[in-house]
């Protein structure tokens, strides 16, 4: 890139940045997606008391037949090591959940407005 195009370059980004301060805070509209709803029910299925059932009793059966198994072919003992990777990250969300009182949460942010507008 010639030397004469960044002073232009640099003037086109503080002209953006200036002008346009509150597209870049702009609030957002949520849950009107359509594959929303179904992602909600899926994960209220997979971090209830069921789940965490299902996930103990993967963990108790996957574990024992990878230690007491014997012989196993490689594809049936990597499926024993998703179906265990999968409990373990089900049954450790409802631990920690329960333990802390919380899970993954994004907090509102308060936006600061310049006071410009462009309507």
């Amino acid at each position: 890139m010639p030397r004469k195009f960044i002073p232009v370059l640099v003037l086109l980004v503080v002209a953006f940045l200036v002008v346009s301060p509150d597209a870049f805070a702009g609030p957002g509209e949520g849950g009107k997606l359509p594959y929303e709803s179904w992602l909600a029910s899926l994960r209220a299925s997979a971090t209830g008391p069921v789940a965490f059932a299902f996930g103990i009793i993967g963990i108790v059966v996957a574990g024992g037949i990878l230690i007491f198994g014997g012989d196993l072919s490689g594809f049936f003992r990597s499926m024993l090591v998703v179906v265990l990777v999968m409990s373990l990250l089900v049954t450790a969300n409802t631990i920690m959940t329960d333990l802390f009182q919380t899970s993954a949460e994004i907090a509102a942010i308060p936006v600061i407005s310049s006071g410009w507008s462009a309507s």
